[in-house]
């Protein structure tokens, strides 16, 4: 329904090729070859995860690509069911196969492998994460295939407060903009009056603020609205119910704690302790996003978000029982996209530049017309 500001909660609000065509520029000429620009792929990835070991005090390790079914620990990505994971048997010999899934997101497992690998407070760990997302519809920014680099730190239990976040996303800000400029060093063709420079700062704005601004606008036309006035913010508070009746976008109940008070402004109470860094594209010349984060959840907010969401039976599943037996950690954590923080420092008009993944052929048609890359 138009104007309907549940209509964007659950997808990426894009549902038809004739949109992504008007989406996509014409005249588009790609700053860098592309051998070019899979050498500042490397540089990039080098760049971003020595800068997050360091700022953060993490340490790299291997991430699992297929989970067990029955564990839990694979990331469901929203509450509403729509986001289904890869499921299939495997152990060739067993008298009953294994059931397992193809990763979605490493959310979960990450807060896990903090205890498997004995990680103590102000320590963490980052990893190279590959994932397949098969409930996407595939365009200009959203794949099937994921590549994050996921992290996730201990933290205290007074460190659970929006300042600590704040802080945090300053220092995962600064990599990211310190990788731009350590990119257009090697690559001067990068150096363009064509494109205006990267931020060095963000601005922060709860989703309760932006709702304040634009009341009238559905969800992804208010990140718009802001973006153009801020070109990249981080929107925090990111679950709970806003004053429309509506959470700014659906999250998932165990692993973000989207439910804790954290803020009062003009008399009013918001709620929190998660959100996005979002920029602005200047070559699609729409928002775009490169992470989400937050604040992981405690036994107590897991069972009141749980409770809100009808998804109690998962406090019978293997991972929420460690949370709720203090099994785990307290952390923060979160993914940044790849291939999305390729695409936006090299400015790049569409994901298939960087990553090689499947693409419907209407896609790949529309990309040849507009002279635009996409690897097969």
């Amino acid at each position: 329904m138009p104007g309907d500001k549940r209509a964007d909660l659950a997808g990426p609000g894009i549902s038809t090729y004739e949109q992504v065509e008007k989406i996509l520029p014409d005249g588009y000429e790609p700053l860098l070859s592309r051998k070019d620009t899979q050498k500042a792929i490397s540089e990039i990835k080098d760049y971003i995860e020595k800068g997050l070991c360091e700022e953060l005090g993490l340490f790299r390790i291997e991430c699992p690509l297929i989970l067990e079914k029955s564990s839990g620990m694979n990331d469901s990505l929203d509450r509403d069911g729509s986001r289904t994971p890869v499921d299939f048997q495997c152990g060739l010999g067993l008298p009953k196969k294994l059931e397992a899934q193809v990763v979605q997101a490493a959310t979960k497992w990450k807060r896990w492998a903090l205890e498997q690998f004995e990680c103590g407070v102000g320590e963490g760990v980052m990893t190279d994460m590959r994932a397949v997302r098969k409930d996407y519809f595939l365009d200009h920014d959203h794949s099937s295939y994921v590549d994050q680099w996921d992290w996730e730190l201990v933290i205290k239990p007074e460190q659970r407060n929006i300042e600590y976040l704040k802080e945090v996303v300053e220092k995962l800000w600064k990599v990211i903009w310190g990788a731009g400029k350590h990119v257009q060093e090697l690559f001067p063709a990068l150096k363009t009056d064509k494109y205006p420079e990267i931020p060095e700062k963000l601005v922060f704005i709860h989703a309760e603020e932006i709702l304040e601004m634009f009341p009238d606008l559905p969800r992804k036309q208010r990140e718009t609205e802001i973006i153009k006035k801020f070109p990249a913010v981080f929107i925090y508070g990111i679950g709970w119910t806003l004053d429309d009746g509506y959470p700014h976008e659906m999250r998932a109940a165990d692993y973000d704690d989207w439910v804790t008070p954290t803020i009062t402004k003009n008399g009013k109470l918001m709620h929190g302790l998660n959100g996005d860094i979002l920029v602005w594209n200047p070559v699609t010349k729409r928002r775009h996003e490169l992470t989400s984060m937050g604040v992981r959840v405690t036994k107590d907010t897991l069972k009141v978000q749980l409770k809100m969401t009808g998804q109690e039976d998962y406090l019978e599943l293997p991972y929420h029982k460690m949370i709720l037996n203090d099994e785990i950690p307290q952390s923060i954590g979160g993914g940044i996209g790849q291939s999305r923080t390729y695409m936006y420092l090299l400015r790049k008009a569409h994901l298939g530049e960087c990553s090689v993944t499947v693409w419907p052929k209407v896609l790949r048609d529309i990309c040849a017309k507009k002279n635009i890359n996409v690897l097969q």
